[in-house]
């Protein structure tokens, strides 16, 4: 069997939404400098837009020098800090210059556990896999990923992003609103794997200074609204073209999110890396 290659640039040249959906069940690789690789199965993530029609998005209010990779080519690492402690780290979606992402939630580990257990310290040693990387301040510690890594892209070398193992059983995908922000709040951007206990716990936000985009980490609660969708499929035609469903739709098909083109706007096309 050939070795798993990971995905290109189309990928995640589309929008945040679709892009969010289908990486439910792909895996985050992260090779140390000693040749580790460490492995996270993706199960929780969030979709924050740049098209203007999100607030609680960084890139809402344009570029600056903390979002820039935002701005950048899709699949690319835009890595923050979250209260000026913990290092968060989304993947850069839609096309240069739109200004969207996806925040990597939560994740099961799959591959280097106890590496990812020293990197978390003492808490993680004693607890259970959820203790790993079950919130983006989290994951990103267990992976080694620090605000240093910004900008590394995705697309090869040591940090890449694969698809579902093929031996798994495809995952579900559920929706509901992000975790801890105040502005857009019900919106449906957060997708997470409903059968995963490494899924994060709802928590509302609360107002605070610094923006938005994402907060750090909590046994797992859906949150109200969520919903239960179908399966994501790899053999799937969103991996080759942008994601797209009749006006309105807000469905989820495998692979695809459905997309309300009323909210859309024409995107220039992605330079290449």
């Amino acid at each position: 069997m050939p070795a798993p290659v990971p995905f290109a640039q189309g990928f995640y040249a589309r929008d945040a939404r679709a892009v969010a959906a289908d990486l439910i069940g792909c895996r985050l690789v992260h090779r140390l400098p000693d040749g580790e690789r460490l492995v996270l199965r993706l199960v929780e993530v969030e979709a924050y837009l740049g098209d203007g029609s999100d607030p609680a998005s960084h890139a809402h209010r344009g570029p600056t020098a903390r979002n820039r990779s935002m701005f950048g080519p899709p699949g690319r690492l835009y890595a923050y800090l979250s209260h000026g402690i913990h290092t968060c780290v989304n993947v850069v979606c839609d096309a240069e210059g739109i200004g969207a992402a996806v925040l990597l939630r939560a994740g099961e580990p799959t591959c280097g556990e106890d590496r990812m257990r020293r990197h978390r310290g003492p808490i993680a040693r004693r607890g259970g896999r959820r203790a790993i990387a079950s919130g983006p301040g989290r994951l990103a510690t267990a992976l080694g990923l620090a605000l240093a890594d910004d900008g590394r892209t995705l697309l090869r070398g040591a940090l890449t992003i694969l698809p579902p193992d093929e031996s798994a059983p495809p995952a579900r995908v559920a929706t509901g609103p992000r975790v801890g922000i105040t502005k857009a709040a019900d919106l449906p951007y957060r997708y997470f794997d409903p059968e995963s206990d490494c899924v994060s716990p709802f928590r509302p936000g609360r107002s605070r200074r610094g923006g938005e985009h994402g907060r750090a980490d909590q046994p797992f609660l859906p949150g109200p609204g969520a919903r239960i969708a179908s399966t994501t499929s790899f053999d799937s035609p969103s991996l080759r073209m942008p994601c797209g469903t009749p006006e309105g739709a807000t469905s989820i098909s495998p692979g695809c999110i459905g997309i309300s083109r009323s909210s859309s706007r024409k995107r220039p096309r992605p330079s290449s890396t």
